[in-house]
């Protein structure tokens, strides 16, 4: 959303589960937190970019190529998926999950976008 700022509920949702993710004691966790970022961040291309900046560095701490490698591709293409708003809403992210797959919103996530 070229243009549109991020609402101040919306900002404040994303940067919780950014931070909940860096805090986070175990990995399964810090993924749980990064995925719902990413749902939140997915129609703003900063937050969107950011959260795979984010995700590509645990994937990498975690020595997990495939997931890192999957992060890179993802990196490019979420700041112009964003803008363009072409982006699978829901998708959590991951590499494990298709690129352009579009993946159920959690409610709690669904109510906070459609207030947005």
């Amino acid at each position: 959303m070229i243009g549109r700022r991020m609402p101040v509920r919306v900002r404040a949702a994303y940067r919780g589960e950014m931070r909940a993710a860096r805090t986070a004691t175990d990995d399964d966790a810090r993924w749980r937190h990064l995925e719902r970022a990413h749902i939140i961040s997915q129609p703003w291309p900063w937050p969107h970019t950011r959260n795979h900046i984010a995700m590509f560095a645990l994937a990498v701490a975690q020595r997990d190529r495939r997931e890192a490698l999957g992060q890179v591709v993802r990196i490019i293409v979420a700041a112009p998926g964003s803008a363009l708003g072409r982006y699978p809403e829901g998708n959590t992210g991951r590499a494990t999950v298709g690129l352009t797959q579009p993946m159920p919103i959690p409610e709690d996530l669904a109510v906070l976008l459609h207030a947005a």
